[in-house]
This record gives structure tokens, sequence and C-alpha cells, in this order.
């Protein structure tokens, strides 16, 4: 059996298509498949199947969002696939899984799968990264005035209000215990070395080598922002005297006023926060081109048909 999560925004029109050529290619294979927009019944479904041991994957059809509910929904042995959809992919690109159903009933029917780490913070998992201070702001702002499907537009206006508004508190954070000194304004804490429009944060993080990776700038004002992000989009912000670089277990990070925080692209509350590495959480099924890109790692078969 194999269940389809799909999300109600990025799951009509092309979208849905996608869903359809994926669902035909399983059921040609000779899989039963269950499709759902309610997130609950795919969790009981799942658990139904999985205790009869008769559950093949959990297909997350979205975007990163839709992965991350089900990492935090689901029990950890459970596989997932994933089937690109909406504004940002980026597990799915670091992945190399193709938009499309086609690719992802070939993941799924080759029945590889890799081990990777996610990330915790306060309790609630991650995938790729976490932020706090301005990114983060934007996001909580983003997500405050949304109507529909986001686009890369629908961060113009909160972006332009954050740089009039917010006001770049001071962090104080601990990396395994161990004082970060000077105190920065901005934090990234990365599991996947991927971020959105492509920009190389982080490139040194390895999705399955038990640590997260923390980058940290040190000053807060838009002339200081504009040098990081053109530092980011040149790849030299590695040597700016203001930039700092960690590799933990465990991130704990306060301030004196609340900051915001964002996971994977959704708003997360606010500091204080802990943020811990959670190794080889999520089992999810890759493409062959994965495993010749990363030949260090063996691919994980599931004994189930």
């Amino acid at each position: 059996m194999v269940v389809v999560s799909v999300n109600p925004r990025s799951g009509s029109g092309r979208g849905g298509e996608a869903v359809n050529v994926l669902v035909r290619r399983l059921q040609a294979a000779g899989l039963q498949v269950f499709q759902s927009m309610d997130v609950d019944e795919v969790v009981r479904e799942a658990a139904k199947w999985n205790a009869a041991g008769e559950l093949r994957a959990v297909v997350a059809a979205g975007g990163d969002g839709t992965v991350g509910l089900l990492a935090n929904r689901l029990p950890p042995d459970t596989p997932l696939a994933i089937l690109p959809l909406g504004t940002e992919n980026l597990l799915a690109k670091y992945l190399e899984i193709e938009p499309g159903g086609q690719a992802t009933a070939d993941c799924l029917l080759a029945n590889q799968q890799v081990a990777l780490d996610v990330g915790q913070a306060n309790g609630r998992i991650f995938l790729i990264m976490a932020s706090i201070g301005f990114d983060a702001e934007v996001v909580h702002r983003m997500h405050r005035t949304r109507t529909g499907n986001i686009k890369r537009s629908s961060y113009f206006r909160p972006i332009w209000e954050a740089i009039s508004q917010y006001r770049y508190p001071q962090l104080r954070i601990l990396v395994d215990g161990e004082p970060m000194q000077p105190a920065p304004t901005w934090a990234f804490v990365f599991n996947v070395p991927r971020y959105a429009l492509n920009l190389q944060i982080v490139p040194e993080a390895k999705a399955d080598d038990g640590l997260l990776d923390l980058r940290t700038f040190r000053r807060g004002n838009l002339f200081h922002g504009l040098k990081y992000l053109s530092s980011v989009v040149l790849r030299l912000h590695r040597w700016l005297q203001d930039a700092a670089y960690r590799q933990a277990r465990k991130i704990e990070i306060d301030s004196d006023e609340p900051v915001p925080i964002q996971l994977d692209g959704d708003p997360a509350g606010n500091t204080p926060v802990t943020i811990e590495v959670i190794p080889q959480r999520l089992r999810v099924f890759a493409p062959p081109s994965y495993f010749a890109k990363t030949k260090a790692k063996k691919p994980v078969s599931s004994e189930r048909a």
C-alpha cells in the first residue's frame, strides 16, 4: 500500500496531474494506492497499513512544508517519498528528485531509501534549515498576510516592511554548551545545504553526518545585511571577519527580547529555542542519481513489496 498525502494548495492544476500520473504508474505496477488531502486521515491510514506490515511508503505531494508536516506526524520508521509540488522543494532538489509523478514513481519502484538526519527545534522537526532573526521576521510577516499559494513575489512586501521595522536584537548562543562570542544578530542552522534561490549559506552541511551546521553574522542593519547577501552570492562570506561557522549537536539560542524563528520556511514562534540533531531520523526514497553523486552512501532497501 502507498498512501499519498496531497497538499490542498499545490495539489490542483499541474500538481493534480502529477499526482494522477503517480497513482496510475503505481497501480499499473500492482500497488494499492490511497490518497487524501486530510493529514489526519493520511496518518490513520499509514498507521493501519504499517501495523499490518503492508505499507510501502507515504508520499508527500507538495512542498517542503508538506514533507516536514508528515515527518512530524508519522513514526520514525515510516518510509517517505516526495512528489515535489509548490514554490520550493529544496529537499527534493538535494535528493535529485525530478518534478512530475513519473520520477517519484520510479523512486518508489526502485525501492532504494536513504536515512537522513533531521533537526529538532523546541520539539518540532525540521528537515532543511532553521533561522533566527531578520530572515525569520520576513517569514512571520509573510504568513500573517498570506491569502493563497506562496510565490516568490509574496515576499516582496514582508521584506520591505522588515527592512524598515526590524531592530536586529543580539542573540546569545551556546554551541554544545560553549558560548559563542561575540554575540551575532543573524543565525542560520542547516541540516541540508540548501536555501532559497540556491544561495550557498552553508555549503559544508551534510544531511547524514550527525551534526548541524551553524552560520552567524554579527552586525544588524540594512548596510551589513546587503553586504552579507552579496558575500553569500559571491561565496565570499566564509572569509568575513564578522561571520562565524560552527558544527554542533545542540544549539541553544536566547535573547533579551523575543526574536522570530522559522523552520523550513514556516514560522515557529520566538526565542528562546533549543535546536538538536536527531541522526538518521528520516527514511526517504531517492533516485539512483543521488546515490551516484554520494558514492559513500549505501541505499537501504525495504523488505516490503
